[in-house]
């Protein structure tokens, strides 16, 4: 079955930066977009960044642009997002997500916790 294991997440200080990764298994990764959510805590899950199959276009949410960046390697199954300049309002559980369209459904990880503090 479909699998999306995020890892990476934890307390960082304003300015600084984080890697997360995601190892997804159980679907053809390499021909799915791979998404990044957030969901703060009181807020609904939002958008943050979208990579598509080849990894060659890419989408940001505004709030990221310019400070994240998502990436994949189809090889190893994985995506990431870097995120670099970290504010507290970047403070939220990160979730790794896929829509497969052969059968209509979004898939989801269980998260991984950010904390942006001093």
């Amino acid at each position: 079955q479909v699998q999306l294991v995020e890892s990476g997440g934890g307390l960082v200080q304003p300015g600084g930066s984080l890697r997360l990764s995601c190892a997804a298994s159980g679907f053809a990764f390499s021909n799915e977009a791979m998404s990044w959510y957030r969901q703060a805590p009181g807020k609904e899950r939002e958008f943050v960044a979208r990579v598509m199959d080849t990894g060659g276009r890419t989408l940001y949410a505004d709030s990221v642009k310019g400070r994240f960046t998502i990436s994949r390697d189809n090889a190893k199954k994985m995506v990431y997002l870097q995120m670099n300049s970290l504010e507290p309002e970047d403070t939220a559980v990160y979730y790794c997500s896929t829509y497969r369209v052969s059968v209509g459904r979004t898939y989801w990880g269980q998260g991984t916790q950010v904390i942006v503090s001093s």
